[in-house]
């Protein structure tokens, strides 16, 4: 048995179970988005069981964010982000909960609909939607502009939707035609008027990054009571991606000096400098200046310079780092993210 405690709180109801008409006694999943504090835990241990099939949801805490949403012993974990989980690997299930860092979205479904979906043969992943995800695009300015226009309601605010030009900077910035906008420059844009965020754009220089929603994704969420964030986007189309770094030491080691510094985000991080020519370190592609997001698939969120050193050496041989560069690094502080 393998238990997972995720330091994962929740301030968004869930869709209400819903029974389904076929006769068959088979539920429909539920969705939960649980935010938490750094401090706080999701309240719940997900378990993979002898003679029990799927992610099991465990020893939910009394009180805690999932039992006061709604998360019920037994419940099997179908999708973490909109992304399907019931086929995939126990720990990869489990690190992609750590990697959602205080966000999380879960798809549920009760344990009994979940066995006799099983015994009836269906396919799980139909049962759930499409892609459910909000995205994250980070357009440039051309000399035609940033390729979109936005339509409001007359009279009201926060609610724009985007017009775009075919082939224009936004298109090939993955904006979907006909979205909704809802941040700007990692700002909500609830309060705004038309005014005001055509004011915002034209203050954003030659760059800006939208998060936006298809009205299909829009639906969903708010049928479900359930806030967008930009924690749950779909990040693939931005310019900036974080590394994985997988490193065997050789004979003079890793070939790296890790060291602590301040962030330009703030706090304190831990970075990477002296990177040897021709050893391992650069051999994998880090870089000097590249800060370490994660080791080993752990997140290192809250460890000082000898915990991160720690976890760096508890495999003799070889280590895997999750990093990002500079620019990469004070983009997504730009973007709250």
């Amino acid at each position: 048995k393998f238990e997972f405690n995720p330091k994962l709180g929740i301030d968004n109801p869930a869709l209400t179970l819903t029974e389904d008409t076929d006769g068959e006694g088979v539920g429909e999943p539920r969705f939960y988005l649980l935010t938490k504090e750094s401090t706080e835990t999701f309240g719940f241990c997900l378990h993979e069981e002898l003679g029990c099939h799927g992610h099991v949801i465990r020893q939910i805490e009394l009180g805690g964010v999932a039992q006061r949403r709604g998360l019920q012993d037994g419940d099997r974990l179908l999708q973490v982000n909109g992304h399907f989980v019931d086929h995939m690997d126990h720990l990869r299930v489990v690190q992609k909960i750590k990697a959602s860092g205080n966000q999380v979205l879960l798809a549920v479904l009760d344990g009994d609909s979940y066995e006799a979906a099983k015994s009836l043969g269906r396919d799980l992943s139909q049962m759930l939607p499409g892609d459910i995800r909000p995205r994250l695009c980070h357009v440039t300015r051309d000399k035609s502009g940033f390729g979109f226009s936005v339509s409001c309601p007359e009279g009201t605010k926060g609610t724009f939707q985007l017009s775009v030009l075919q082939d224009g900077p936004a298109d090939r910035a993955g904006v979907p035609a006909g979205c909704w906008l809802l941040e700007l420059n990692g700002d909500s844009v609830k309060s705004y008027s038309h005014t005001q965020l055509t004011k915002k754009l034209k203050q954003s220089g030659n760059k800006v990054t939208l998060l936006v929603a298809s009205s299909a994704v829009e639906e969903f969420y708010r049928l479900r009571g359930l806030r967008v964030t930009a924690a749950l986007a779909d990040t693939s189309r931005l310019p900036f991606k974080a590394r994985e770094l997988h490193l065997v030491k050789g004979p003079a080691g890793y070939g790296f000096l890790l060291k602590e510094d301040d962030c330009s985000s703030g706090g304190v991080g831990q970075f990477l400098w002296d990177v040897d020519v021709g050893l391992p370190a650069q051999q994998a592609g880090m870089k000097e200046g590249d800060r370490v997001l994660a080791v080993n698939g752990e997140s290192i969120e809250g460890l000082d310079h000898e915990q991160t050193v720690h976890r760096i050496r508890a495999r003799e041989d070889q280590v895997t780092l999750l990093v990002i560069d500079p620019a990469g690094d004070e983009f997504y502080h730009s973007v709250r993210l």
